[in-house]
């Protein structure tokens, strides 16, 4: 994160701080924020009300929030909001939603009824749904059938997809080399063929941190936290500092061997805990965020200057969650306090020091 510390007159000062002032105004409207969101998990029993929680959203400068079921209050307390939204069928409705007349009647309880004063973007149908569960023959049916209702209902700028489990890639190193795992192609194939024809990105939910813990003699903790300071894995005439791009790399790798090279892949879920387990402390959960949050802008090696939608993992700590280290990947307590300097946008507006000292400080996290 760069500080760029300028010498300015008095006057020069002032000037220059209502300029400043006028852009951070004009960058307040959330739409103008950058491509990253963050995941309202309500897995606690301490949260506060849903009308606080959009607004600490406004507060800070995010634009994008992903749910995981159609909760009521929450989309009605979006109302109005210009938060984008992706909304969640959870994945013990996958069975009804199958039936085409159950999803025709979800769609118009819980998106009909409220666009277009809630700003729906992505309707995730089913979470990292395994195909050895019994669930797994009802994703696709369900996803059709949404796709079906919104259609019906003149909401096809609604994008269907599915959060799908990224343990499916059986071949994830190098890059280059990403592939999915032959046993699971009968289930993933027509998925991939679904969202091509849809037109859909695919949803990943890609976490470093159980890449690090799950093989800590040979993936480092600073490569897993952004912190390398040089090329950790030479693949080809690509190098990685990271393992987020390494990772995504691997699916995206493993997308263009099922004929889905040219597909989309929004991150729908990153984070990092801060307490609970293995390297979990608040200043590599920070770190983690922080560099995530600035690098997305980027694009990856493989897809370089592609800016990665990307939904950080989570809101709050979510104290009904089973392990430890579940409960804590809060960006914020439930008591709405931020467990560290947040800054959404991945923009800084930079310090201005005069020549008599007068420093002013304007922050874009508010």
């Amino acid at each position: 994160m760069a500080t760029f510390v300028v010498s300015l007159s008095p006057s020069s000062l002032i000037a220059a701080t209502m300029l400043l002032l006028g852009l951070l105004i004009a960058n307040l409207e959330i739409t103008g924020a950058g491509p990253v969101g963050v995941c309202y998990g309500m897995m606690g029993n301490n949260f506060p009300s849903a009308s606080e929680v959009v607004a600490l959203y406004k507060q800070n400068r995010i634009a994008r929030m992903r749910i995981y079921d159609p909760d009521q209050r929450a989309l009605q307390a979006l109302k109005g909001s210009n938060i984008e939204l992706m909304i969640g069928v959870p994945n013990g409705d996958l069975q009804s939603l199958s039936n085409p007349s159950n999803a025709n009647s979800w769609v118009q309880r819980n998106i009909k009824s409220y666009w277009p004063d809630v700003k729906f973007r992505y309707i995730a149908v089913g979470n990292e749904v395994s195909p050895n569960s019994g669930t797994a023959q009802f994703v696709l049916p369900a996803m059709r059938n949404v796709y079906n209702a919104l259609a019906s209902a003149g909401l096809s700028q609604i994008k269907v997809s599915t959060a799908i489990d990224t343990t499916l890639i059986g071949t994830s190193y190098p890059p280059s080399q990403g592939n999915f795992r032959d046993d699971f192609r009968w289930y993933l194939d027509p998925i991939i063929r679904f969202l091509i024809d849809a037109k859909s990105p695919v949803l990943a939910n890609i976490y470093p941190y159980f890449g690090y813990i799950g093989n800590p003699g040979s993936i480092s903790l600073d490569y897993a936290l952004f912190k390398s300071q040089s090329v950790v894995v030479q693949d080809g005439n690509r190098g990685y500092q990271n393992l987020f791009d390494a990772m995504l790399d691997g699916l995206i790798a493993a997308l263009g061997r099922v004929g889905g090279g040219d597909l989309e892949v929004v991150i729908s879920e990153t984070g990092w805990p801060s307490a609970g387990g293995v390297a979990t402390t608040v200043d590599n959960a920070a770190t983690y965020v922080d560099k995530v949050i600035r690098h997305v802008k980027n694009g990856t090696p493989m897809r370089p200057n592609r800016a990665i939608e990307t939904y950080i993992f989570a809101m709050f700590d979510e104290n009904n969650k089973e392990a430890a280290y579940e409960k804590h990947f809060g960006q914020f307590y439930p008591n709405k306090q931020a467990k560290w300097p947040l800054d959404f946008s991945g923009d800084r507006i930079w310090d201005i020091s005069a020549e008599n000292n007068t420093s002013v400080y304007l922050s874009s996290d508010m």
